[in-house]
């Protein structure tokens, strides 16, 4: 056999360079979220805190008042949600002079709180659930009926001049006095606590 010489050694290959690999693309921001509004003209309904009655009630003084539903914008997202506090101020708080007339409560809305913050609101009430009460007999009226049976005993003498005639002449002043106290006497507006109360808004709301 012939003597074949062995093959030069050949030069190993390089090994193949590794790629960086190419950084990912950041993911891109999801875009911020349309501002919530309610318009102008949106009804809010809300129930009260507190009993609000004209016997104790003030122009001036405050009162608060609950969101009794959600109140959603046009695209059903919750704008107010129910459990929303509102607060305001009474406006007037004035009751009937007798049960011919009527008295009025009137409220304005100032603030309502949504998720922990206060937001200015400017909404009229365009309904509210109210109660007529009586004050019953007062001071007052116990004047009047005073004051009916003593003309009345003044009257029973000069018509009577005895002792009887006074007596009766003042029981009639008193039946009369009475009368009169049962006809001027207050009659109170009262809303109850968890009375429903409406209010419309007047400019839009965003949250």
């Amino acid at each position: 056999m012939k003597d074949v010489p062995a093959p030069a050694n050949q030069p190993a290959k390089a090994a193949p360079e590794k790629k960086a690999p190419r950084p990912k693309p950041a993911p891109a921001k999801p875009a911020a979220p349309a501002p919530l509004m309610l318009s102008a003209g949106t009804r809010v309904p809300l129930t009260a805190n507190d009993t609000i009655s004209t016997r104790s009630a003030h122009a001036g003084d405050p009162f608060t008042a609950t969101v009794s539903q959600d109140v959603k914008d046009a695209t059903g997202r919750v704008v107010i949600p129910a459990g929303a506090s509102v607060s305001g101020t009474i406006t007037a708080a004035d009751p009937a002079p007798n049960p011919n007339s009527t008295g009025k409560i009137e409220l304005a809305v100032k603030t309502v709180s949504v998720r922990g913050k206060g937001y200015p609101i400017e909404a009229s009430v365009v309904s509210m659930d109210t109660i007529m009460k009586g004050r019953g007999v007062t001071k007052a009226d116990a004047a009047k009926v005073a004051g009916g049976a003593v003309a009345g005993a003044i009257l029973g003498k000069i018509v009577g001049k005895n002792t009887k005639g006074a007596v009766i002449g003042g029981a009639a002043g008193a039946a009369a006095g009475a009368a009169a106290a049962r006809a001027s006497r207050d009659i109170d507006v009262v809303i109850p606590k968890g009375a429903a109360i409406t209010v419309k808004l007047e400019k839009s709301l965003t949250v």
